[in-house]
């Protein structure tokens, strides 16, 4: 991925890459995209573009291995975090599902993520410290809550699922307040075009909508324009 498409990508929203996956495709159809509702901590931050380092974490009973198994496990999951390609998201899947508590992304582990050089987190977990987080890293989470539980983590660098949307260590993942997607690797070299394509496709509605005195008639004009370029 390039830096020209790396700047495209974060100034656009997820819907937007969505949408661009389909002029790529030719159709719509395509579904690695989450589902439901999620939480943003920064929703004015934009979007997080990077290569997923995955996990899976837990919280709701304490462990039953050793706790010297634990810790090495977690240090594996740092080292894991600190390695790749960049930019990178941690994706981290919370095993306990609906019923999570661990609060595993708050101040302290938001910022060693940070330092290690992540861009931002996905998980269908828990975020606390709200207003403490630093800057330039969103955490996009399913829930809010107050502690950190009996978190520890199970499994470094495995395929997770948050949200719905299975996501593979090392996948190209965009994620802003609406969501997640995947950006298949056979359609990077094509979504800088795709993108500028649909973007310029939705001025020719989006433009007239917003002047003075639109009307039914320059709205039929203004579709036709739409529907010509979009073949």
């Amino acid at each position: 991925m390039n830096t020209e498409l790396l700047t495209l990508l974060r100034s656009v929203d997820t819907p937007t890459v969505c949408n661009a996956i389909e002029v790529v495709e030719g159709k719509r159809g395509f579904d690695k995209f989450t589902r439901g509702t999620v939480l943003c901590s920064d929703p004015a931050a934009g979007a997080i573009v990077g290569y997923a380092r995955t996990a899976k974490i837990a919280a709701l009973a304490p462990p039953t291995e050793a706790a010297e198994v634990i810790r090495a496990r977690r240090m594996a999951y740092y080292r894991h975090m600190s390695e790749g390609p960049r930019p990178a998201i941690a994706v981290v899947e919370d095993l306990d599902g609906a019923d999570a508590i661990g609060a595993y992304w708050g101040e302290i582990n938001t910022t060693v993520h940070k330092g290690l050089g992540l861009s931002g987190a996905l998980t269908n977990g828990v975020m606390r410290d709200l207003g403490d987080l630093p800057d330039g890293f969103p955490v996009i989470a399913g829930s809010v809550g107050p502690s950190h539980g009996f978190v520890h983590v199970r499994e470094v660098g495995t395929p997770v699922t948050v949200f719905g949307l299975t996501i593979v260590d090392g996948d190209l993942v965009h994620a802003d307040r609406h969501g997640a997607v995947v950006i298949p690797s056979d359609y990077i070299a094509e979504m800088e075009q795709a993108v500028r394509k649909l973007l310029d496709t939705e001025r020719l509605i989006l433009e007239p909508a917003r002047q003075p005195g639109f009307d039914f008639a320059k709205f039929e004009t203004a579709w036709a324009a739409f529907e010509k370029a979009r073949t």
